[in-house]
């Protein structure tokens, strides 16, 4: 019977867990560009990309990033365009804009130099308890611990917890200090969360060659599938959305943008022009009512372009996309902080929402053919 107690390490699984998880990754870790060098703006750029996105998929977003933004004295210079450029595709947008904010934040009081003490890191706009302990740990080598989805999963399974992990986090955070050993901050930490990542997978794990088999409690019991408990999983949420890409009636070669307003879901972000459906709408239907809204104007020879469906985190749009000619009407953008007409070969130079760079691709690949 589960209490929702967390059990400590025992002294003699303790020396296991912690030697066997350095020399599988002296021996097996990935070779990383942040590995490298251990540097911490490198270090911090890596571990907020990673919050939310895999290795793999991370891997080309910061090898751009670098080339652009080699320092910190950079970001804190570049424009919010540029920012959210490098960013998109990773989504969680205000991620991108804290690390601009703390990158300001580390030129003015800290003279350019990412700080060491965990306070100070702590202290950044954007960072929590784990990107500071990531980066304390892994760029600094400090005894701090870390605590993410698969060391979540990994120490679950070595005890056999097997009460909700995400309403339940806390003891995860002690039990993660417990294991650290001493002076081995950097390669322990980064040792637990590559064996989750390619070992004590969430499906298949790789039980059968795995180092600590001896001291897993889920294995000895035979509940491995079964740890960690995530609770029921959060259904998403579908929205239906319809879009316009509005020629400009003076130059048939630039359409109409709009910059997303502050405060809101992707704010700064540019996108096409439209909005949400309403209950009994068609997509026409929809795209008229908005543009009315949005713009001030009506428009005509309305064509379908595409159908896009895009997952996000909480919801899964369906974007009916269209193209269109204004009819009536003088344009007043009432809904956006910035528009403008662009030339259609200059559009990779903004950042977009994922569902509407979907559809410059297929702009791309049509040539621009409307």
């Amino acid at each position: 019977m589960y209490t929702g107690d967390m059990k400590k390490f025992s002294s003699d699984s303790l020396p296991i867990i912690q030697n066997e998880l350095l020399n599988w990754f002296k021996a097996y870790q990935r070779d990383l560009p942040w590995r490298r060098t251990y540097d911490p703006y490198q270090v911090w750029i890596s571990e907020i990309m990673l919050q939310q996105t895999q290795v793999k998929t991370a891997l080309p977003y910061f090898d751009c990033w670098i080339q652009t933004l080699p320092t910190i004295q950079s970001v804190a210079e570049a424009n919010e365009d540029m920012i959210l450029k490098q960013w998109e595709g990773l989504g969680y947008y205000s991620r991108a804009r804290n690390l601009q904010k703390a990158a300001r934040v580390i030129m003015e009081k800290h003279s350019g130099r990412f700080p060491e003490n965990y306070d100070d890191i702590r202290a950044l706009p954007g960072i929590g308890p784990y990107t500071a302990g990531a980066i304390a740990s892994i760029a600094f080598n400090q005894n701090q611990p870390i605590v993410d989805g698969n060391i979540i999963r990994l120490i679950a399974r070595l005890l056999d917890y097997q009460e909700n992990t995400r309403t339940n986090v806390k003891p995860f955070w002690d039990r993660a200090e417990q294991l650290i050993p001493l002076g081995e901050a950097r390669n322990f930490n980064q040792a637990m969360m590559e064996f989750g990542a390619l070992i004590c997978t969430p499906q298949a794990p790789g039980c059968g060659s795995c180092p600590l088999q001896a001291v897993c409690s889920a294995y000895r019991n035979g509940t491995v599938d079964q740890v960690p408990n995530r609770g029921p999983k959060q259904e998403k949420v579908p929205i239906q959305v319809a879009i316009v890409v509005i020629r400009d009636p003076e130059n048939e070669n630039k359409i109409f943008i709009q910059k997303r307003p502050q405060g809101g879901l992707m704010s700064g972000l540019w996108e096409f022009p439209g909005g949400k459906m309403e209950k009994g709408e068609t997509p026409e239907q929809a795209l008229g009512r908005e543009i009315n809204e949005e713009l001030g104007i009506t428009l005509k020879n309305i064509k379908p372009l595409k159908r896009i469906k895009h997952a996000y985190t909480k919801f899964i749009v369906d974007l009916h996309c269209f193209y269109a000619e204004r009819a009536h009407g003088t344009l007043e953008p009432r809904a956006s902080q910035d528009h403008r007409w662009v030339m259609f070969e200059d559009l990779k130079s903004y950042p977009f929402p994922a569902a509407n760079v979907k559809l410059i691709e297929q702009l791309n690949e049509n040539n621009y053919a409307l």
